[in-house]
């Protein structure tokens, strides 16, 4: 998990505008690319090239340069929708699937991509990065969000139209949108309207 500020995804609103959001956590990057039951309309994650992509927009520095195959495509999705089932399942207070557990514990469990230094003294990843190593950083990110610190702060955004996950790294720690661009902006417009019903 990264508390960083000045990072997150860039998406786009139903109407194409673009904005940015950070849901504060790798692996909560991850679930911007599709996932289970009604979520598989926004599947992302089609082939080895659009893993790549993913990473390359992740808050991972520097984005590594991966060797994926088929089959970590389909690990991925499944990572991600096991990933998907247990955040929101923790966010309502309910159990965890033991097999959706699983699932992330397998694939925290395999090796991890290795930081190293180049000659540049610039950071670096070692030997040559595969799909399955990012996994394991996701899931690794997954097991230290979860049971961590900030555990109690995952939420899903306030709008009644938008199901974006986050965790909520601010100070006060009253964050209620995924984006103030976008879910904020558009709840203040959605208030200045209906008060302006009611005075009229």
């Amino acid at each position: 998990m990264d508390p960083a500020p000045t990072r997150g995804l860039t998406l786009y609103s139903r109407s194409g505008v673009a904005y940015r959001f950070d849901p504060g956590a790798l692996c909560l990057e991850l679930l911007t690319t599709g996932g289970p039951g009604p979520y598989r309309r926004y599947e992302a994650l089609r082939e080895p090239a659009d893993l790549a992509a993913w990473a390359e927009r992740s808050r991972l520095t520097p984005t590594p340069v991966l060797e994926i195959s088929e089959a970590e495509v389909e690990d991925a999705r499944g990572l991600r929708d096991a990933l998907f089932r247990v955040v929101i399942a923790h966010t309502r207070g309910e159990p965890s699937s033991p097999g959706d557990l699983e699932t992330i514990n397998h694939a925290a469990a395999r090796p991890d991509l290795v930081p190293a230094i180049a000659p540049t003294l610039e950071r670096q990843w070692a030997g040559t990065p595969t799909g399955t190593h990012l996994l394991t950083a996701v899931a690794r990110d997954a097991v230290e969000l979860l049971t961590g610190p900030f555990a109690h702060r995952i939420r899903s955004c306030a709008a009644e139209d938008c199901h974006l996950l986050y965790v909520d790294t601010s100070r006060p720690g009253r964050r209620r949108w995924c984006s103030m661009e976008h879910c904020g902006n558009l709840h203040k417009v959605r208030a200045l309207r209906a008060r302006h019903s009611e005075e009229g």
